[in-house]
């Protein structure tokens, strides 16, 4: 086994691609309404079971209130007209990432795998843009991955993940709240998704004194 190979990286960077789409009040069907997304990846890795990655990322979506009732004012019984919206998010956030099995490389004895599916938990930033609204809020992703490693620095990984949001304007201003029920917290709130395949190539080896 060549030298390169017994060594570990602290650090992974890399770019993705993928779709992004939006969920909430006049959309519960995935991919409904989706289009590009984009992110840029930098991935802090503690050891073959554990990581905490940083993005940055920017996505596009859209959809429709057709086939949705939504009253014209509350308590009608006259429906609103249909709208159709558009919008992006930048999305700045930070995710852990639990690996079943451990990620690598290595001699036999290091029970490593090059692949491995994994867990993300986080927390992060949105801005959302519209043609009628822009909002700030806090998002909260939850979602899996799978891991793979084509040679011993490049990693090839495929992620969902569905981003809870503390904004309720991501379809815009008209359909801000077109039940009229009144949110608080993560309740009525929007929701987006990220399904994006990611490049990474792994950077800082932890250097080891040799034992002769």
């Amino acid at each position: 086994m060549e030298a390169q190979e017994l060594l570990e990286y602290r650090w992974d960077i890399g770019g993705g691609i993928g779709a992004c789409y939006y969920l909430g009040d006049v959309n519960s069907t995935p991919f409904a309404g989706g289009n590009i997304m984009a992110a840029m990846t930098l991935r802090r890795n503690f050891n073959p079971r554990m990581a905490l990655k940083m993005n940055l990322a920017y996505g596009r979506y859209g959809g429709t209130s057709q086939g949705y009732y939504l009253p014209e004012t509350s308590g009608s019984t006259t429906q609103s007209a249909d709208v159709r919206f558009g919008g992006n998010v930048v999305d700045i956030g930070a995710q852990f990432e639990l690996n079943f099995w451990g990620f690598g490389i290595g001699p036999g004895y290091k029970n490593l795998s090059r692949i491995t599916p994994y867990l993300v938990l986080g927390t992060g930033a949105t801005l959302g843009v519209t043609q009628s609204a822009t909002s700030f809020g806090i998002n909260f992703p939850v979602g899996v991955g799978v891991k793979y490693k084509i040679k011993h620095r490049l990693n090839l990984i495929f992620e969902w993940t569905h981003r809870f949001t503390t904004i309720d304007k991501l379809d815009g201003v008209k359909l801000d709240d077109p039940y009229y029920i009144e949110s608080s917290g993560l309740k009525n709130r929007d929701t987006y998704s990220f399904f994006m395949f990611t490049l990474t190539y792994d950077i800082s080896p932890k250097y080891r004194l040799c034992n002769n």
